[in-house]
């Protein structure tokens, strides 16, 4: 028999894993990032974390492993899992209107919550303009706002299109989502999506910030901010993110957001037909991204799809998901990539976890 030169199994994977961790190296090294840190979960069921640069610009100390980050519209992805929890419940109709849960609330410049339902909302076809685009850097570290000041920001606006017709990502989307599940529930969303997500599958890691509570609990990197996009990196660590409140307010780690994800493909948060409904999706943008109730796909080099969300707060990205066949990998950065090369390049990253 001819003798060849292939690596035994166990250094073939360990080959390819360590792709992952030069792709967080060339994030740092190459596009400017402060932090990288990744945790992977693989076809043998191994979770794998990883880290590179430095966790604080300052004192350069060591990445935490798997540290706490925020992320951002992640949270969109539990709000629509509680949501869906309700319709399931029979407490909300998919197809009922906005007007039905909040009664005058949604009325502005060719805007009606008469003509919005519930699912158009979490799909991000109603319409509604984005309050987020009235939010300042430094009001959004020093500020609180309470949500009905978020809708009053997005009510100034004109509606982008009428509901239904077309795709466009909105904060205000989730804000209303999540002042429903209030009305509905008689109960704070905090409370709502630690009961119903965070305490159900074990979430160690993850909470949602008390108003005022601008730190971040548990051993995480600093995270950094440019404005301008080619100004100095600010320190955003601490903020308040009320701005956030149902679209991005979260906490957590990369473990706890595969966790999530898996827990939620698996059945394990929704009955099978509020998982198909979240899993039903329309195309967003040109990339082969396609968003469902909450919930994003998008296909991969070596085949198929992964499902997750993705998350922009100033300070922190997190980019990652799972497959249907338990392959999970999540991503987060110090700091929000400023050219589209370093968001290309983290995407990468999150195919090369999982299809290695």
């Amino acid at each position: 028999m001819a003798t060849g030169t292939l690596a035994p199994p166990a250094a073939s994977a360990a080959a390819r894993l360590d792709t992952v961790q030069q792709g967080l190296t060339a994030l740092v090294r190459d596009d400017g990032i402060p932090a990288a840190l990744a945790s992977v979960v693989g076809r043998d069921g191994r979770t794998r974390t990883y880290t590179a640069g430095v966790g604080d610009l300052t004192t350069g100390s060591a990445v935490p492993k798997d540290g706490q980050v925020r992320i951002g519209s992640n949270t969109k992805a539990f709000t629509a899992v509680v949501v869906l929890q309700l319709v399931g419940e029979g407490k909300i109709g998919l197809d009922a209107m906005v007007d039905t849960y909040l009664p005058g609330l949604v009325r502005g410049y060719e805007i009606d919550g008469r003509g919005i339902t519930v699912r158009q909302l979490l799909q991000h076809t109603s319409g509604l303009p984005d309050y987020g685009l009235h939010i300042d850097d430094d009001d959004l570290k020093h500020r609180y706002y309470e949500p009905r000041e978020l809708l009053d920001l997005a009510l100034q606006d004109k509606a982008g299109a009428a509901p239904g017709t077309t795709w466009a990502y909105s904060n205000t989307n989730y804000l209303l989502a999540g002042l429903i599940i209030q009305k509905v529930t008689g109960r704070p969303l905090a409370e709502e999506i630690d009961r119903r997500i965070i305490q159900r599958i074990g979430l160690r890691h993850t909470y949602f910030p008390a108003p005022g509570d601008m730190t971040i609990r548990e051993p995480h990197p600093h995270g950094y901010h440019r404005n301008p996009e080619d100004g100095p990196l600010r320190d955003f660590t601490e903020i308040d993110p009320s701005a956030g409140w149902a679209a991005g307010q979260l906490i957590a780690t990369n473990s706890d957001l595969n966790r999530f994800f898996a827990a939620l493909l698996a059945g394990r948060l929704l009955p099978a037909a509020q998982l198909a409904e979240m899993r039903t999706t329309v195309p967003a943008g040109t990339s082969g991204l396609r968003y469902g109730l909450g919930l994003t796909s998008r296909p991969l080099s070596c085949g198929g799809v992964y499902w997750g969300h993705g998350g922009d707060i100033a300070g922190f990205e997190t980019r990652g998901g799972v497959t249907d066949d338990g392959r999970a990998a999540n991503v987060a950065l110090t700091s929000i990539p400023t050219d589209e090369a370093a968001t290309q390049h983290v995407k990468d990253v999150v195919d090369r976890a999982l299809c290695g």
